[in-house]
């Protein structure tokens, strides 16, 4: 955030994403999304709420944030040695306005093969246990990424270009589906 904008407050939802029914994962992250900026624009209706949501895809299949240590390594070894999507859904809510703009960035990301001794060794550092996909791209780096096709910043967690842009528009009142 401290990318686009200066004076900003961290403002964390009440949304139970477990409770989101959706399966397709760009539909499932939007509605994260979207709900979190209601969530939080309720609270705060002359606020501009900027909400977003992260997700990492093997095939249609959304991987979450592990359940623990053991869900973590099962997800790593799952990513080891494939291609991989991260979406990461953002929301933009100024409710006294009634204003509402959703979009998404997607980022394909290749795991090199891990070994259990590279798996183990970030296990160790806790990271990965609040992370989608059980990983922070900054924390593994060049250790386990192959490749990446699209946005950094949406892999770290948030599309700074798209959410640059989405503000802009918003902040200028154009129109938008």
């Amino acid at each position: 955030m401290k990318k686009i904008v200066d004076d900003f407050r961290v403002v964390p939802s009440g949304v139970d994403e477990t409770k989101i029914g959706e399966r397709n994962p760009v539909e499932f992250a939007l509605e994260a999304a979207v709900l979190k900026a209601l969530d939080v624009g309720g609270h705060y209706p002359d606020s501009l709420v900027i909400a977003a949501d992260t997700i990492v895809c093997l095939g249609d299949m959304i991987i979450g944030k592990p359940r623990d240590r053991r869900d973590a390594r099962r997800i790593l070894e799952a990513l080891s040695g494939t291609r991989h999507r991260v979406i990461t859904a953002v929301a933009l809510f100024k409710k006294d306005e009634g204003k509402l703009r959703s979009g998404y960035e997607e980022s394909f990301v290749r795991f090199r093969k891990l070994d259990g001794s590279a798996i183990d060794a970030y296990l160790n550092t806790g990271d990965p246990l609040d992370k989608a996909g059980s990983y922070a791209i900054q924390e593994v780096n060049d250790a386990f990424v192959e490749s990446l096709e699209g946005d950094y910043d949406n892999v770290v967690g948030l599309p700074v270009r798209l959410v640059r842009g989405f503000l802009e528009q918003f902040l200028a009142g154009e129109e938008y589906d």
